[in-house]
């Protein structure tokens, strides 16, 4: 018979393990803060993957509405413009003739009168369909005459009311004073100050030539005999010759 000594169990003979009996040793406090800064409890860490993937979604729907209207804003005075309204588009020039460069212009009348230059004054509004189709011919005269003339197109909007019945209260060099209250106008002024050319409409480029040869005193530029405007497509023009 064995005595009566009491066996200890298998498992007091082995040393406490962290996991079986000590208690889980407390947050660190800084991490404690962190988890609370972020909105996530401790205990709901775990959740803060399918919140990331939200996030994330709703970031990827916001950019691609940002994108849209940016599009929408870069082109849609592009794509809405027509040649036949009296709606504004824009500048005409870079619109239905592809010449920016013509706006603003480089000198004013009456600095281009008292340096005894050849002027060219277009009267047009960028709001007007015959100022659109007439576009094109004011960049072939840049084109055909360059530096030997001074080109001046000029919106009639700001200028003042009574036109050519105000003009003896109207210094020379203002405009005002040669505008008729038509568009499109085209008035040629020689070395001298003169008006040698006057005429409202679709004026001919053959016209506007012959004027502005006789008051340069240069030959017409070849080739000649250019005359009207051809629409090839919804927002351009181009100057065609009389033969065709």
């Amino acid at each position: 018979m064995t005595t009566g000594t009491m066996v200890p169990s298998r498992q007091r003979d082995l040393p406490h393990t962290n996991d079986q009996r000590r208690p889980a040793p407390p947050m660190v406090p800084e991490i404690q803060a962190f988890l609370v800064i972020d909105g996530i409890a401790a205990a709901g860490a775990s959740s803060r993957r399918p919140l990331q993937a939200r996030w994330r979604r709703t970031i990827g729907a916001f950019a691609a509405l940002l994108l849209l209207l940016a599009v929408s804003l870069g082109f849609g005075s592009a794509a809405e413009a027509s040649l036949n309204d009296d709606r504004y588009d824009g500048n005409i020039f870079a619109l239905y003739a592809g010449n920016g460069s013509l706006v603003p212009p480089r000198s004013t009348l009456a600095l281009a009168l008292e340096q005894h230059r050849v002027a060219v004054v277009v009267y047009y509004l960028d709001d007007s369909s015959v100022s659109k189709r007439f576009a094109p011919v004011v960049s072939e005269l840049q084109r055909l005459w360059g530096n030997n003339v001074e080109l001046i197109p000029l919106v009639t909007d700001p200028l003042q009311p009574g036109g050519k019945a105000a003009a003896g209260a109207l210094p020379v060099g203002d405009p005002s004073r040669y505008w008729s209250g038509l568009i499109p106008q085209v008035v040629v002024f020689d070395r001298q100050g003169q008006v040698v050319f006057d005429a409202s409409g679709q004026v001919e480029v053959d016209a506007i030539n012959g004027a502005v040869s006789q008051a340069t005193g240069l030959p017409l530029p070849a080739p000649s005999g250019l005359g009207s405007t051809r629409s090839f497509n919804e927002l351009n023009s181009e100057v065609v010759s009389g033969g065709r």
